[in-house]
């Protein structure tokens, strides 16, 4: 029998906080994150609400938190395969990727220096690239580089090899499978963006000009593609006019047929970065509903004030390309005037929503949307935050720290 172990899946913030919340009051925990890092999709962004705090404020303080607790043990570049027993008495099956790199690593960046190899960055949406063997970000946790499997050339290379003066370099390490017994589960699966791709009419991937907020966000952060710089994909130029396009594919029965909740305040807040960085830009903002509350309609005050932004209530139809200026021309009515707009901007950033990640696993159960439908899980396993519902930041925090302590409960 496990003796109050609590496994955690996902090393997002909802994971983080709900490993933390379990071990400081006394519990053993497991930790799994299928990237080679810790920090989710908050890792990636620029700053977040409510207090428009960089994200390696509180990851720094939580990171510190982990290192400092015994309790806490961390797997990354690991998933979950299965689920066996029952509350109380669980067995999970893991397995984790080769870890090429091991703890011997000290990040001198000498491999990265003279590795032949590119691959594009995930972490900046693709947005640019970086070595086979890189650093995830700068406060990357576990603090180590890491080879991209799919792209290395390993044994037709070892450049990376012959430079390491650690022997942290470990090209024939395979993967490793693992049982554990624990008392109780919790999924903090998280998200990933809505593929734009799917929504032929905007053009995602055809026009350089045309990003999404995930991508906004990196490009606004000082750790971005472009250092923080708000800058046109095309020619790394300043955009002066930009557009924004609400519920792309969200509200949308062929696509997401819900309202993710948090696109609406995040515009609001990139339109903030764009006015700060930006200050003789013009943007416009289309959407449907305006959907914000509590403390976040302060921001949305702030956007109606300002002259240089203006709110248009209409649903965009279309977004071609001017082959000439790589401006983007969008179509789209004004539902409060009846009339058809047709205007041209330097840039459009579309408002994409938040799909849940699923795991396949018999005992978990979803609703036709992949969201984790708590009511039908078995006793001793939960779902957190973004995993069964939309959630911004602050909401998923108060979520994933209920988590632990219903996870906590099933141990007695």
């Amino acid at each position: 029998m496990p003796e109050n172990k609590i496994l955690v899946v996902g090393g997002g913030i909802s994971g983080i906080t709900t490993a933390i919340e379990v071990a400081e009051v006394g519990y053993e925990v497991v930790l799994i994150e299928k990237l080679p890092y810790l920090g989710g999709r908050v890792v990636k962004m620029n700053q977040y609400f409510p207090k428009l705090c960089p994200p390696y404020c509180g990851l720094e303080i939580n990171f510190r938190r982990i290192k400092q607790n015994p309790r806490i043990t961390i797997f990354t570049s690991t998933i979950i395969e299965n689920i066996s027993g029952s509350k109380g008495n669980f067995t999970a099956t893991l397995k984790t990727k080769p870890a090429f790199v091991n703890d011997n690593c000290t990040v001198c960046g000498e491999c990265e220096k003279v590795c032949p190899v590119e691959r594009t960055n995930e972490f900046n949406y693709e947005m640019d690239k970086t070595k086979a063997i890189y650093l995830p970000h700068e406060m990357a946790y576990p603090w180590k580089y890491t080879i991209d499997e799919s792209v290395c050339k390993k044994y037709d290379c070892k450049k990376c090899i012959e430079v390491c003066k650690y022997n942290a370099i470990d090209l024939e390490a395979t993967s490793k499978q693992l049982q554990l017994n624990v008392s109780s589960i919790v999924f903090a699966t998280g998200w990933y963006p809505y593929d734009a791709t799917k929504l032929e009419n905007l053009n995602f991937g055809v026009f350089p000009n045309i990003i999404t907020n995930v991508m906004m966000e990196r490009l606004s952060a000082p750790n971005g593609p472009t250092l923080g710089k708000i800058l046109r994909p095309s020619d790394n130029k300043e955009p002066k006019t930009i557009a924004f396009v609400q519920c792309a594919g969200s509200r949308d029965e062929n696509h997401l047929p819900y309202c993710s909740g948090v696109c609406c305040t995040a515009s609001l807040k990139h339109t903030l970065y764009i006015r700060e960085q930006l200050p003789e830009a013009k943007v416009k903002i289309f959407y449907i509903d305006l959907r914000v509350n509590g403390r976040n309609e302060d921001f949305l005050n702030i956007v109606k004030a300002d002259k240089n932004i203006v709110l248009i209530k209409g649903k965009v139809g279309l977004i071609n390309e001017n082959p000439d200026t790589k401006g983007l021309i969008i179509k789209a009515e004004d539902t409060m005037t009846g009339i058809r707009k047709k205007v041209e901007v330097d840039m459009v950033v579309l408002a994409t929503g938040i799909v849940p990640n699923k795991i396949d696993i018999e005992k978990i159960k979803y609703d036709n949307n992949g969201f984790i439908i708590p009511g039908l899980l078995e006793d001793g396993i939960f779902a957190a935050s973004c995993a069964k519902r939309p959630l911004d930041v602050s909401a998923s925090l108060k979520d994933a720290t209920g988590m632990a302590l219903k996870a906590i409960q099933e141990t007695k």
